[in-house]
């Protein structure tokens, strides 16, 4: 799995991401998950063609020491489908700039 990886959190920098998570983000359906919604502006031909498949996301996890932000776009309603892809370039720089804008907003040195 493509991926990226915050690590070495203190305990106090994961509580602190722990709650900008729970505030901006949908949570999943097991503990530390989170859903990043892609904008629709960002959506590939195959996603912009299987809106049957959307919302499409990525999903963040949160670990005791670690913060992972899997490069993988997501279906949030079908499992196996084409659209179901790594991410283009614009929208790894999505996922970036957003845990670049967290890490700032939350002070986290990791």
């Amino acid at each position: 799995m493509r991926q990226y990886v915050i690590d070495q959190l203190t305990m106090v920098e994961r509580d602190n991401l722990d709650s900008y998570l729970k505030r901006t983000l949908k949570p999943g359906s097991l503990p530390g998950l989170f859903w990043l919604m892609l904008p629709d502006d960002l959506l590939s031909d195959a996603q912009q063609g299987h809106g049957e498949c959307g919302p499409f996301c990525f999903v963040i996890e949160l670990e005791e020491e670690s913060l992972k932000f899997e490069l993988l776009v997501r279906s949030q309603s079908n499992m196996h489908c084409d659209c179901i892809a790594y991410a283009t370039l614009a929208q790894r720089d999505f996922v970036l700039r957003f845990a670049d804008k967290m890490l700032a907003e939350e002070l986290i040195r990791a």
